[in-house]
């Protein structure tokens, strides 16, 4: 049972913007706190944002005033907004979902897409 996927990866240049987005089974959504993580090859996984049912929300350092993650309730899909992007943004990105809030859990454990491929270009 597919319970997250992701969409709207692709390619663009530094300073470009890309919105991914997160479709979630309405009880994953419902239950769970919603996030992204990246993994780029040969580096260690990060937790970029969450987001909680209060809108409350987490961000890496690396990309705190770029990214913004959001959410539709009724359509109980994710998004992240990435604006500014730099070739250090490249990465295998992941929905993700947790039962605890915060950042370095995601991807660890709960549950996860399958990603959707970013690539910055310089």
């Amino acid at each position: 049972q597919v319970q997250l996927v992701e969409s709207g990866g692709g390619s663009v240049q530094t300073g470009g913007s890309l919105r991914l987005s997160c479709a979630a089974s309405v009880y994953i959504y419902s239950n769970y706190y919603m996030g992204w993580f990246r993994q780029a090859p040969g580096k260690e996984r990060e937790g970029v944002a969450v987001i909680d049912s209060d809108d409350n929300t987490l961000y890496a350092n690396s990309v705190k005033g770029r990214f913004v993650i959001s959410k539709d309730n009724a359509k109980s899909t994710l998004y992240l907004q990435m604006n500014s992007l730099k070739p250090e943004d490249t990465a295998m990105y992941y929905c993700a979902a947790d039962r605890v809030f915060g950042l370095s859990r995601l991807g660890y454990y709960g549950v996860s897409g399958q990603g959707t491929q970013v690539t910055v270009s310089s």
